[in-house]
């Protein structure tokens, strides 16, 4: 299976159509992780109440996000940690190499992280000769195929179990059978020297703690809590919206996320990371380093489409729930982040307004994703936001335009519409086999390359509605008389000081 070619959204799905394995494995992989998370929420039991609260804490914190952040930077600052601020992605990886640079560091193992992917760390360590090492085995898998992550949570959602045997293969110098205990073995044994010999651990954020200037790190392989606790300095990579006001909060968090993501009710493991090693402490960085990430999370600040963004827990739920996600896979999007929350996070953080036709049309509007949101993102309205903004802008192309204003000729003459139903009516014979239009001829073509287009009924409803009213008419007369009489029987009855329930 080779990553769908195309220089668009619509050119990649094609290709990804093509591949039935990339359809087979994503869909399987998606069914399950949905069905898994559907199981955890009913267990639940309130988990309507709970996404209400967990949506309330994100709108209070991206609302204060200032507050939250001086606060987060202080404490984090009074526990020992260097605190950055990256307003780019360049920005943040030039950072990222100082510390390295200053530290003389010859390699860094990673914690699975999509900030550092946003930012293209990896590539920025290589520019200096310092191996990137991922810990993650889904990420470590994409490192050795050189692809980005295809899932938010699950990188190599894409690969089978033959495919990762080659890769791994490879890097064993040595035929390695398709046997998930032998691979995951392998990739133990050659990742534990990586920890150990590793200069510097780089970890992104799911949560930052206002109150104490903490990270909270959810993982399910132990990596990131070796990342974090072997190598001397530490590197933290956070997107500037991850923070939440305190403890009690990360209560609610911790229920939604892994129930969200993969249907647990907790995940494997929790770290609370606050500062660096202490005299007393058993292990630990001598040094750490926060590196606070804007890459255009701020253009979203004060508006009133796309605020709400910045609320995403980065759980993946909207790709599971997504039936185009869930059809051509993630290396079909063309940023980091791919289906829904990828289809407007993307050209979100860009500004990019001619990347808006593109990908914010890779969307059948169907709800799913906000259905799934464990904090209520209106991820479909903003989707439309974006549809719209791109008309406003010019970039709609001349053909869209025309059909649009064909429409709006038609809709709004009854006559004309009734005599282009009758047309259509008409027309269609040629194309009709079974009920149905197959034909891929000019604009049909790219709704039937997948699925059929029901004909136009002989009669239309206006049609048959002439015809049927007098009979409607007939048989309403005695419910009406009955109805009638029932309410003077009433009417009757309550004058007299009765009750009729």
């Amino acid at each position: 299976m080779s990553k769908p070619q195309g220089s668009n959204v619509k050119e990649r799905a094609k290709s990804a159509l093509k591949d039935e394995f990339l359809i087979d494995a994503v869909k399987f992989t998606t069914e399950k992780l949905k069905n898994g998370k559907k199981a955890a929420t009913a267990e639940h039991g309130n988990w309507e109440e709970w996404r209400e609260r967990g949506r309330q804490i994100r709108l209070h914190t991206i609302a204060h996000l200032d507050y939250y952040l001086s606060q987060f930077i202080e404490n984090a600052r009074a526990q020992g940690v260097h605190v950055h601020f990256a307003p780019e992605a360049k920005d943040a990886a030039r950072i990222a190499m100082e510390i390295a640079k200053h530290k003389g560091a010859k390699s860094v193992v990673k914690s699975k992280s999509m900030v550092s992917e946003e930012v293209h760390i990896n590539e920025a360590f290589e520019e200096l000769g310092i191996e990137s090492i991922e810990s993650d085995l889904g990420e470590y898998i994409i490192q050795l195929a050189n692809e980005p992550p295809s899932h938010i949570i699950i990188p190599a959602i894409h690969k089978n179990r033959y495919q990762i045997a080659e890769l791994l293969s490879k890097e064993a110098g040595e035929t390695l059978p398709p046997e998930t205990k032998i691979l995951a073995g392998f990739a133990r044994r050659k990742l534990r020297d990586k920890f150990l010999e590793a200069d510097i651990g780089l970890t992104g954020c799911n949560f930052g703690i206002a109150e104490t200037g903490s990270v909270v790190i959810f993982e399910n392989e132990g990596n990131a809590r070796m990342v974090s606790t072997v190598p001397k300095t530490q590197i933290t990579l956070m997107g500037m919206e991850r923070l939440i006001p305190s403890w009690d909060d990360l209560e609610v968090m911790a229920t939604l996320l892994p129930r969200s993501a993969t249907g647990q009710k907790l995940t494997v493991y929790m770290s609370g990371i606050t500062g660096p090693r202490r005299e007393q402490d058993g292990d630990g960085p001598e040094e750490m380093h926060i590196i606070i990430v804007d890459n255009g999370r701020s253009l979203q600040l004060g508006d009133p489409d796309f605020q709400e963004l910045l609320n995403c827990i980065r759980c993946g739920a909207c790709l599971n729930a997504c039936p185009v996600y869930r059809h051509i896979g993630g290396h079909s999007y063309p940023g980091t982040y791919s289906g829904p929350i990828g289809a407007v996070l993307t050209p979100a953080l860009n500004k990019n307004t001619q990347e808006w036709h593109d990908i914010a049309n890779a969307s059948s509007l169907c709800g799913a994703c906000y259905e799934a949101c464990p904090v209520k993102i209106p991820l479909h309205d903003m989707l439309v936001y974006l549809r719209n903004r791109k008309v406003e802008r010019g970039f709609t192309a001349t053909g869209e335009k025309m059909a649009m204003k064909g429409f709006k000729l038609l809709m709004g003459n009854h006559k004309r519409f009734r005599q282009a139903v009758k047309a259509g009516q008409l027309g269609q014979k040629l194309l009709v086999r079974d009920g149905y239009i197959r034909s891929q001829i000019g604009p049909l073509g790219g709704w039937t390359a997948n699925r059929y287009i029901p004909a136009l009924p002989k009669r239309s409803f206006r049609e048959q509605w002439a015809g049927m009213s007098s009979e409607v008419d007939k048989s309403m007369k005695p419910m009406t008389g009955e109805m009638k009489s029932r309410m003077e029987e009433i009417v009757k009855a309550r004058g007299k000081g009765g009750h009729h329930g």
